[in-house]
């Protein structure tokens, strides 16, 4: 829970605002009994910061979170009574981070030990993503054991993705806490963080730069990327073109005699488009 919890965090202080993230909670650790820390979350031994605060919007959580309202998600074929919230209101514009963590295998990974999602599956509704004009680009990004073989069969264009680990090898956590008793964060997520921890909101960090700083010593496995599906360059995609929500502007100059000042309606207009162009979405998927 903490792996997404942290990743959450981070493309919040990135400028993804909640209105732009599907958060799915598949265990309520926070109100577990056998939390020593009730309603709290920590993601590193030392407990210096709580992930599970008050700014926290969960928008799938417990016996919501299955295969098929995850699938759900990504195509958007809901029923009409389900709220904009539990929706991914993309369109052909859109960057998507897609973040999956929890127990998993070769071309599969586990929700709530009761079933399960393959390659299979997650390359499919990927495609009808593509055809329903869904997205402009995705980064995919699977942390659990064999986490290289979830993008194996990615066919759509437009995906860069990421594993924690190869077929055959298991992905490990980072460390333990001696007062909880369990591992608080996995070591992929981790390492991961900690490069977040160092860009900014206009940062100029590529996604070249992050996976030039996987170690497999460091991280116990290896991460593995696949970007045959993706067009740009990795030293030219900068990370907050997923990780992040500034907006770009376009100050144009006025002609002479023309007031300065757009109208109401202008004002309004130029802040629909924005935010068509520039939206963001991040589901998040811990198991």
């Amino acid at each position: 829970m903490s792996n997404a919890l942290s990743m959450y965090r981070t493309i919040k202080r990135l400028g993804i605002p909640d209105s732009n993230i599907i958060l799915m909670l598949a265990d309520d650790v926070s109100c577990n009994p056998r939390n020593k820390f009730p309603a709290s979350v920590y993601g590193e031994s030392g407990r210096k910061l709580d992930l599970y605060g008050d700014n926290i919007e969960v928008d799938y959580r417990g016996y919501e979170v299955t295969v098929e309202n995850f699938i759900r998600v990504l195509t958007g074929r809901h029923p009409p009574s389900l709220p904009r919230s539990k929706r991914l209101l993309t369109d052909a514009n859109s960057n998507i981070f897609i973040y999956m963590t929890g127990h998993g295998g070769n071309e599969f990974l586990k929700f709530q030990d009761n079933e399960e999602i393959s390659a299979f599956d997650v390359a499919d509704a990927f495609e009808q993503m593509w055809r329903g004009k869904r997205y402009n680009e995705i980064f995919f990004m699977a942390d659990t054991c064999q986490a290289n073989s979830m993008y194996s069969k990615l066919y759509s264009p437009n995906i860069l993705a990421t594993g924690s680990s190869l077929v055959g090898e298991n992905s490990y956590s980072y460390a333990n806490d001696q007062d909880i008793g369990v591992a608080v964060i996995d070591s992929f997520t981790h390492y991961v963080l900690e490069f977040m921890e160092g860009v900014g909101k206009t940062g100029k960090a590529s996604m070249k730069d992050l996976f030039d700083t996987f170690d497999p010593v460091k991280i116990n496995s290896h991460p593995g990327v696949r970007s045959d599906l993706f067009k740009r360059p990795l030293e030219e995609t900068l990370i907050t073109d997923f990780f992040g929500g500034v907006a770009r502007v376009d100050v144009v100059e006025p002609e002479s005699g023309e007031s300065s000042l757009p109208s109401r309606e202008e004002e309004e207009q130029v802040e629909t488009e924005g935010v068509s162009e520039n939206t963001k979405i991040v589901p998040l998927i811990p198991q």
